[in-house]
């Protein structure tokens, strides 16, 4: 299996455990809180394969920049959480980060 597909995977999985995280309401509802150590384990797994040939700075910072992303979309959307022209800018920020992070490495 591709190495990004791992990678993708385990974001997948990882923002998955986090919306678990926030429907567990702190570890008082019992099938969330089992997810989310679920979901947990299996990015951690797949991130792990993944490493095997992205470089780490570029992996963790993809993975960090689209989890970032999909989670603040998903608590707007989803949780209602507000929506602030900081935030956004914010969030570009952190994607325009990532981008010139990916850049760099194939100098």
């Amino acid at each position: 299996m591709s190495a990004w597909l791992l990678l993708f995977f385990a974001i997948a999985m990882e923002v998955s455990g986090t919306i678990c995280m926030k429907l567990s309401q702190g570890f008082s509802q019992l099938w969330p809180s089992i997810l989310v150590f679920v979901f947990y384990a299996f990015s951690f797994t797949a991130s792990t394969f993944a490493l095997k040939t992205i470089d780490v700075s570029v992996a963790y910072a993809v993975w960090m920049a689209l989890g970032t992303a999909i989670i603040a979309v998903i608590g707007m959307v989803w949780f209602h959480e507000s929506l602030s022209l900081l935030k956004v800018i914010a969030i570009l920020t952190i994607i325009t980060g990532v981008v010139l992070l990916n850049l760099s490495s194939k100098v």
